[in-house]
């Protein structure tokens, strides 16, 4: 079984999500950059080694990814997830994890990387929004997908609304990524992710529906 470290920043929800997951990892450990994160005492009260590396303590970025990397080192992980840790990466944080970090985020990749991604898909219109897992690289937000989720973006939709909603499939597609991983069902062939034995539907979602 492989071993899991998941970094987080706040209160965790996807954290939780996974650790709700049962996933088939040997270790499970909970990084934080904040010591106030409430994360981190649901994980202790799940029994659930933490960790703190406080990004004020170091003087800039290099020093702090290096002393995340030690720390992260320590616990031998297979995987490194991503789940709200809201500090930018250096690209040799990344070069060192490479095609064992990934990260959720919330739009349909490529499109709207970055912040405030709800706000921006309301602005631009789409009529389809959702969320993403991917395979953290040097270049934010643009690495190799491993699975998405669409929901349709409704005429009365405020960000917060679509954010909730987005949130809710955050929850569903994050912890089966980890547990592909986990359970080696993932191969990386020229910047595109393959999952073994995965059942592809042929069927589309419509937003507004077709007329019937």
């Amino acid at each position: 079984m492989k071993s899991l470290v998941i970094l987080i920043s706040g209160r965790g929800s996807n954290m939780q999500t996974l650790l709700d997951a049962k996933l088939p990892a040997k270790t499970i450990t909970v990084i934080s950059n904040n010591p106030a994160a409430t994360g981190l005492e649901i994980a202790r009260s799940r029994h659930i080694q933490t960790h703190v590396v406080d990004h004020r303590a170091y003087p800039d970025r290099e020093t702090f990814d290096a002393a995340l990397a030690e720390k992260i080192d320590a616990c031998q992980p297979d995987l490194v997830a991503l789940a709200g840790f809201m500090r930018i990466l250096g690209d040799s944080f990344a070069s060192h994890y490479q095609n064992r970090l990934i990260n959720i985020h919330p739009s349909l990749l490529p499109a709207f990387s970055g912040l405030n991604t709800h706000t921006r898909a309301l602005k631009e219109g789409v009529k389809i929004h959702g969320c993403t897992v991917h395979f953290v690289t040097s270049q934010l937000d643009h690495g190799p997908i491993i699975i998405q989720a669409a929901v349709p973006v409704l005429p009365e939709d405020t960000p917060e609304a679509l954010a909730a909603r987005v949130l809710q499939q955050e929850h569903r597609i994050y912890p089966q990524a980890v547990r592909w991983f986990l359970e080696d069902r993932l191969t990386l062939t020229n910047s595109c992710v393959e999952i073994r034995a995965a059942a592809i539907e042929n069927h589309a979602l419509y937003s507004p529906p077709l007329d019937q």
